[in-house]
């Protein structure tokens, strides 16, 4: 089997995680939900939509 070092420094943090929630799932949501709101700017919401990128004429190039 091939291994991915990134695939598993990010299971090894996973566990670490878990580990300090005592492996009790109602305490990971609660890091994760915490963990969330924590970080909320740097999330993308579901129904937001694209930002609009302005019109720059000096771009367009004509054939």
């Amino acid at each position: 089997m091939i291994t991915d070092p990134t695939i598993d420094r990010i299971r090894a943090t996973r566990h670490k995680i878990s580990e300090a929630c005592n492996h009790d799932t109602k305490k990971l949501v609660e890091y994760y939900m915490k963990y969330q709101q924590r970080y909320a700017d740097r999330l993308i919401k579901k129904n937001a939509a694209p930002k609009k990128e302005k019109h720059n004429p000096a771009l367009i190039v004509s054939r």
